[in-house]
């Protein structure tokens, strides 16, 4: 097969050739852009799912459907080691630049709110290289949003930057990606500000991504978050849409694969986005002609299998430490000896109590706390409920296992 003419796409965060398998979700986003657009009460949304299920690509994909009806729109992407304020006043500029709105004045004021609020960050006595700005070129406004106090003055912004959009009866939305990583201080004020947006009728919504734990993570900062949000889980693909990511593209490009072909592509990816493109420029560049069958996917699959390791789960295993690395190998053989008990404890994610953990390791679960507690942080590791933990990466105890 022509490797020029390959449509598959492994990339991290990039756009599948077909987005298949989440048009309930744009539909759904669809409403929700109208409804506030027209002062209708709506919820914030929130997705999660594990890594390489297309959250990212399907956050994108949300705020290119906002583009389309003239919101503005700003992205930005949550770090541990990073406060809120600089990366949202990147965003929040951009937004504005997109509205268009025709009153400078107005505009200017917005602005100088966001150079406010992105400023206090660095204090009043901060040197003239820490007084950073978004590429702002109008003063800073005074008393608005410059508090301190991150919930006051994220109120006070959305406030401000909601009240230009409903001029134009348009909205505002501001996506967040790896949303989990926020601080707390940030997840509180964040949610007190969708909170008030809700109450007052502003156009401003938020549509976050991140990992299982993020509703555990916005449930923890405030008790209403549960019904602040909509949570929408994505999930690996089911098997026809698993199928059309696969056949719709080759289509394209004059070609197709054979129902054994499919069969055990589905069978080797799970149906998980980032696998079926990993397998899909693997089988295309290997497959002597057309249509795909069932031997060319079998001897692509090492090539696949190799480029995952290296590119999806070796950059992962690499970040741990060898004490980590020992914890996370006793997870996959915990998760592996539940199955083979058949047992009720096993669950639709893999996850593992960490007392079997422990077992595993001859250890006491508290001398493991740092370990655990270091993988937490590093996205490795989720836990969905007190007392168990589970792999952020599917197959990433497969790996493992096979590693070994």
């Amino acid at each position: 097969m022509d490797p020029v003419r390959n449509p598959y796409a492994p990339g991290a965060g990039q756009r599948p050739p077909e987005l298949a398998g989440r048009g309930e979700q744009l539909q759904a986003f669809d409403v929700v852009l109208e409804r506030v657009a027209h002062g209708r009460p709506e919820r914030s949304l929130v997705l999660t799912g594990l890594r390489g299920v297309g959250k990212t690509v399907l956050l994108n994909a949300l705020r290119s459907a906002a583009v389309r009806r003239h919101w503005g729109t700003g992205k930005l992407e949550a770090r541990p080691d990073q406060g809120l304020r600089r990366p949202l006043s990147s965003a929040l500029h951009q937004a504005v630049r997109e509205l268009g709105h025709p009153q400078q004045d107005s505009v200017d004021h917005v602005l100088g709110v966001i150079r406010a609020f992105a400023q206090r960050e660095a204090g009043a006595a901060a040197k003239l290289r820490d007084q950073w700005n978004p590429g702002i070129d109008v003063a800073a406004a005074k008393g608005r949003a410059d508090s301190g106090d991150i919930e006051i003055d994220l109120v006070e912004l959305f406030t401000d930057v909601g009240g230009l959009a409903a001029d134009l009866g348009k909205g505002i939305g501001i996506f967040i990606d790896e949303m989990q990583d926020l601080g707390p201080d940030d997840v509180s004020a964040l949610c007190a500000a969708c909170h008030e947006m809700s109450q007052s009728g502003l156009p401003v919504i938020v549509v976050g991504a991140g990992l299982p734990h993020l509703p555990a993570v916005l449930s923890a900062s405030k008790s209403y978050s549960e019904r602040l949000f909509r949570y929408q889980r994505i999930d690996r693909l089911a098997r026809d849409a698993a199928d059309l990511a696969l056949s719709a593209p080759a289509r394209d490009e004059d070609a197709a694969y054979d129902d054994a072909a499919l069969d055990a592509m589905y069978a080797a990816t799970g149906g998980y986005p980032y696998f079926i493109q990993a397998y899909g420029k693997a089988v295309w560049d290997l497959a002597p002609r057309s249509p795909i069958t069932a031997e060319d996917v079998a001897v692509a699959a090492p090539e696949a299998e190799a480029e995952l390791a290296v590119g999806f789960f070796g950059s992962r295993y690499d970040r741990a430490t060898p004490g980590e690395r020992e914890y996370l190998r006793a997870m996959a053989d915990a998760a592996v000896a539940l199955a083979d008990q058949g047992t009720e404890d096993v669950d639709d994610i893999g996850s593992v109590p960490t007392s079997d953990v422990a077992a595993k390791l001859g250890k006491k679960p508290q001398s493991l706390s740092p370990a655990r507690d270091s993988l937490l942080k590093k996205g490795l590791i989720y836990s969905g409920e007190r007392g168990r933990i589970a792999f952020t990466v599917p197959h990433f105890g497969k790996y493992l296992r096979e590693r070994d």
